[in-house]
């Protein structure tokens, strides 16, 4: 019997108004490969703007030549070729990256449907569970500026099954959270009274803040009283004295990390001794493989693993397994407001139930892209 071999490879960037995020336009690229018997693989990379996901179009066009006619179960050799090809312009991130990621899950899928095997039977889940479930929490950003409603809003997700919710701050919109600290302490108060005390409240603070040290130490102890779970982000990632001088005057755990791109820049993230948990996106960290990479080093130094899920229903898919696969994982993040990536790009969209989400068990990523869709919010 003839083993299938790689015969097409086809990117498809889209953009499309996220609802989670105040209706912004958001931008992912797709990367479709097909396979000489006809199964087809898809992978994504989380572009996020306009100019980043034209670069990522044209190097995974650059790359796709090479791949046609390789044996695409071989994807651990697809991704060590395409890292040594690209060693000028991929040293420690960048588009390469995102490339990189794409198709590499795209390889995943395809192997799986190939071989008739679900990701998670592939890379192994943390224990032997036949039915192995994680705990769903609602990730969201505020954006009204009546913050009654925002309340209201996150005491809604914990009242549909959420184990809590993490809000990201600084982020589109009139709510202005994030600004002023006595605004932000209420607001978690507030926040507290009407999700219950067993709610998991993360803060997440956006890129588009800068907090000095002593008003996020006042920040951050306040929020203390109110039961936050952790703090994401509170400095750029290069500012670890700043993590560390937190550090000494809080007790909740610090996450960041998601802007890394690959294992080093993990590496010296882990070894700052700044982080417990740490937040990993696979449309950014070179795929399914990069992940996995890391992963090894978040359970080496016993620190939590956070999967960065906020594009697609294929992200979603590979992080469900990713965060099956690791004893060090907490929670599945999940946007709680139906969207057009999650809800009709596949053809049976992930819903969690009773606060949990089950891991995929169908062949490849377990999801059937709807290629109708794509083509709608073709970018």
């Amino acid at each position: 019997m003839s083993i299938p071999t790689i015969a097409r490879v086809t990117v498809h960037p889209v953009t499309y108004p996220e609802p989670n995020d105040n209706n912004s336009m958001r931008f992912l690229t797709f990367v479709r490969i097909e396979s000489t018997d006809g199964h087809v693989g898809w992978g994504e990379a989380i572009t996020q703007f306009p100019g980043s996901t034209r670069g990522t179009v044209e190097i995974v066009k650059a790359l796709a030549d090479d791949l046609i006619g390789k044996d695409p179960t071989q994807n651990l050799g697809i991704w060590r070729d395409i890292r040594k090809a690209t060693w000028w312009y991929s040293y420690r991130g960048g588009l390469v990256h995102f490339a990189l990621s794409a198709i590499d899950i795209a390889l995943w899928d395809l192997k799986g449907k190939i071989t008739s095997q679900s990701l998670i039977q592939m890379i192994g889940q943390r224990d032997s569970s036949t039915d192995l479930r994680i705990p769903v929490l609602a990730s969201t950003h505020v954006f009204n500026a009546n913050l009654d409603i925002e309340v209201a809003r996150h005491a809604k997700y914990v009242q549909e099954g959420y184990m809590g919710f993490k809000i990201g701050m600084g982020k589109r919109g009139d709510a202005r959270i994030g600004y002023d600290v006595d605004r932000d302490i209420k607001f978690v108060q507030d926040l507290r009274f009407a999700a219950g005390p067993k709610a998991w409240i993360m803060m997440d603070r956006g890129q588009s803040l800068n907090w000095r040290l002593d008003e996020t130490i006042a920040r951050v102890q306040a929020w203390e009283e109110s039961g936050l779970k952790w703090v994401e982000e509170p400095f750029e990632p290069w500012e670890f004295e700043h993590f560390r001088k937190l550090r000494q005057q809080i007790t909740t755990m610090i996450a960041g990390g998601e802007r890394e791109w690959d294992y080093r820049g993990y590496s010296e993230v882990i070894n700052s001794g700044t982080l417990d948990v740490v937040g990993v996106d696979v449309g950014r960290v070179e795929g399914i493989t990069g992940m996995l990479s890391i992963i090894k080093l978040i359970e080496a130094a016993g620190l939590w693993f956070n999967s960065h899920a906020w594009s697609s229903a294929i992200n979603t898919a590979a992080s469900i397994a990713l965060s099956a696969s690791t004893s060090r994982c907490l929670l599945q993040e999940l946007k709680p407001d139906e969207n057009p990536m999650q809800h009709e790009l596949i053809e049976e969209p992930f819903v969690a139930s009773k606060g949990s989400i089950g891991v995929p068990d169908k062949p490849g990523l377990g999801i059937t892209v709807n290629e109708k869709v794509v083509a709608k919010y073709a970018f």
